[in-house]
């Protein structure tokens, strides 16, 4: 892939639109006047008996500081879009990015302004004021409807804001929206540093990766992952298989799962398991497993022999599937993590994948090069303690996924030279 990179634009004193994944997960909370939220309302002169908004997870905000503090250090004007929920094109206030702004003031350490709009006359206003240096966070792109519509005259409002585009927003890559993929075709455009370190790492994986190649992989569902699937195929050595997926290729294969889930549909798993075997691809999947009756049972958790799961329901894989795993792990000298080997949220239910997370964490330890592969996967890195000790962990989840199928994404091939 060519594309311009950050690094080589010129943007002291200009006006570059930074497009980011500013989409958190927000949580209500009672109004506390000692928070900086609750001094914000106070100083505003708002109701303090109601709810404030909080952010429960800054992991997306701090993704995006490098790029932000790199144009503060080298006199930007930087103007920041993202969106945030579903608001169904329309304004919602409680989707509002205002809360991010604080955060992003808090990080950086320098004051971060925020515009209640983001085309149009505010918008407008806002971006006159700004000096090089400064930061400002626009409102909700998903407040238009022309977003997600990718409207050629809502991204020509969006483009009018600015001398330079770049896209830092790996994450949004997949969707063909106006901050994403429209506004690239009007600015001259170039990738954040987020974007380079996403596009570097998963090229990793598709591009020439070292052998043995191992993909460890879960999820809920097989027909979710099936383009990656026969993607990875083609390049890895061995896959390590949890959850949902691993029941549905068991039953494929003729093993009673029991209540456990798995897909209806067991054709794409049958075509997935014949592509794995006719390419000679080690597939591990489990010898044994940790079952109850119920999710919530987990002080009835026990472990049983594959075969024996009777009318109960998988929800980890077993300790020896878990050792088998580890071994093929720390042979290898790439590693994707695409998924939790089983319900990681319940204690009772998480030993597989932290046996999984920590063989990887030593195969990197010894030289590997590992990527966590967004979504799910990162959750439960994080977690579980070892997504510091991996080469990479991706902000994606469905861009990620569409990546390792070999798919373009929109929002990078419109940053393509």
């Amino acid at each position: 892939m060519a594309f311009r990179r950050l690094q080589e634009c010129d943007v002291r004193g200009r006006r570059v639109l930074v497009r980011e994944d500013l989409n958190v997960p927000l949580v209500l909370r009672p109004f506390d006047p000692s928070t900086s939220s609750g001094q914000a309302k106070r100083s505003a002169g708002q109701a303090q008996d109601d709810t404030q908004v909080e952010i429960a997870d800054y992991g997306r905000i701090d993704a995006a500081l490098p790029t932000l503090r790199w144009l503060h250090e080298h006199g930007a004007k930087t103007i920041v879009l993202s969106h945030l929920g579903r608001p169904d094109g329309a304004p919602d206030p409680k989707l509002s990015l205002q809360p991010v702004a604080r955060a992003l003031s808090d990080r950086l350490g320098i004051p971060v302004g925020f515009a209640g709009d983001c085309v149009g006359e505010v918008a407008e206003s806002a971006v006159a004021q700004l000096r090089g240096g400064d930061v400002l966070l626009l409102e909700n792109v998903r407040f238009h409807p022309g977003e997600e519509r990718n409207d050629p005259a809502f991204a020509q409002q969006l483009a009018k804001l600015g001398d330079l585009y770049v896209n830092d927003a790996f994450a949004t890559a997949h969707r063909a929206h106006g901050s994403t993929e429209g506004i690239a075709h009007l600015l001259p455009s170039a990738a954040g540093l987020l974007m380079q370190a996403e596009l570097s790492a998963l090229s990793r994986l598709t591009d020439h990766p070292a052998k043995p190649f191992v993909c460890a992989i879960g999820g809920a569902k097989i027909k979710d992952k099936i383009g990656m699937l026969e993607r990875l195929s083609e390049l890895v050595d061995a896959f390590c298989v949890g959850g949902g997926m691993a029941n549905t290729l068991l039953a494929a294969r003729g093993v009673d799962v029991g209540t456990s889930l798995r897909d209806d549909d067991l054709e794409p798993a049958r075509r997935i398991l014949a592509a794995i075997e006719e390419r000679r691809v080690d597939l591990h999947l489990p010898s044994d497993a940790v079952v109850a009756p119920s999710v919530e049972a987990q002080d009835r958790a026990h472990v049983v022999a594959i075969e024996a799961v009777g009318e109960e329901m998988i929800l980890d894989i077993g300790p020896a599937s878990a050792q088998t795993y580890a071994k093929a792990i720390e042979a290898a000298k790439t590693i994707v993590f695409n998924g939790p080997m089983g319900v990681y949220e319940l204690p009772a239910y998480r030993r597989g994948t932290q046996v999984v997370g920590d063989a990887i964490a030593r195969a990197t330890e010894a030289g590997a090069t590992s990527v966590v592969g967004g979504g799910d996967a990162a959750a439960a890195a994080h977690l579980l303690g070892f997504a510091s000790k991996m080469t990479y962990v991706s902000t994606g989840g469905g861009a990620t996924l569409e990546f390792l199928e070999g798919k373009r994404l929109p929002g990078v091939a419109a940053l393509e030279r």
